[in-house]
């Protein structure tokens, strides 16, 4: 099945679900590759906002993460938003490492490429794609004065000699499930998680 056939493009203005759910209470997949090969791990924090006047996504990687090897290399990438029945597959792409594992052939999720050639999965209800814009690395404590701030970036990795990053990435491309279970033959919601959709996709325009 073709990605346009399972998902309609929306404006990231048109997204209605609220940021701090989809930066917290939702871990995204983030992809990277395309159909022959690609990689996804699971995301937690992070953020949306606006950067250099661009709509721009905010992500939190530790230094060491093949993942973050594969954006500074691709420079393009996904963030995809799944439905709560999926989460332990969300979870497991976040228990292992796609440097020395098979996890992308042993998940229950399935691939698919968006018109650029990125790669998404199809039971996922929202799909960004970004363009690496900044990677950027903290190097100062003194930058940081909340004590929980000073412990998340430094504490974890600290027997590693790893640190985190940074990765800011221009929302290229927004797209919201066209088929929505949660819709009852009735017109009512009957499940959040496939509601939160503009009008105008539920019409079929």
């Amino acid at each position: 099945m073709r990605f346009e056939e399972l998902f309609a493009e929306i404006s990231p203005e048109e997204i209605t679900d609220n940021v701090f759910t989809l930066a917290g209470a939702v871990f995204p997949v983030v992809t990277v590759g395309n159909e022959a090969q690609y990689n996804s791990m699971t995301a937690s924090g992070g953020g949306m906002g606006l950067l250099f006047r661009k709509p721009t996504t905010m992500l939190f990687f530790p230094s060491n993460r093949y993942t973050l090897a594969l954006i500074e290399a691709e420079r393009v990438y996904t963030l995809s938003y799944f439905p709560d029945e999926y989460r332990e597959q969300v979870l497991f792409l976040g228990s292992k490492s796609g440097r020395d594992s098979e996890k992308m052939k042993e998940v229950a999720l399935t691939g698919i490429a968006l018109p650029s050639g990125a790669m998404s999965f199809q039971e996922a209800r929202l799909v960004l794609e970004c363009k690496l814009t900044q990677i950027t690395t903290p190097c100062f404590p003194d930058d940081f004065y909340a004590q929980e701030a000073i412990d998340y970036m430094s504490e974890p990795y600290r027997d590693l000699g790893e640190h985190r990053k940074y990765v800011f990435g221009e929302i290229t491309g927004v797209w919201m499930k066209k088929v929505l279970e949660g819709w009852g033959a009735d017109g009512r919601c009957v499940s959040s998680n496939y509601c939160a959709t503009p009008a105008s996709i539920r019409r079929g325009s």
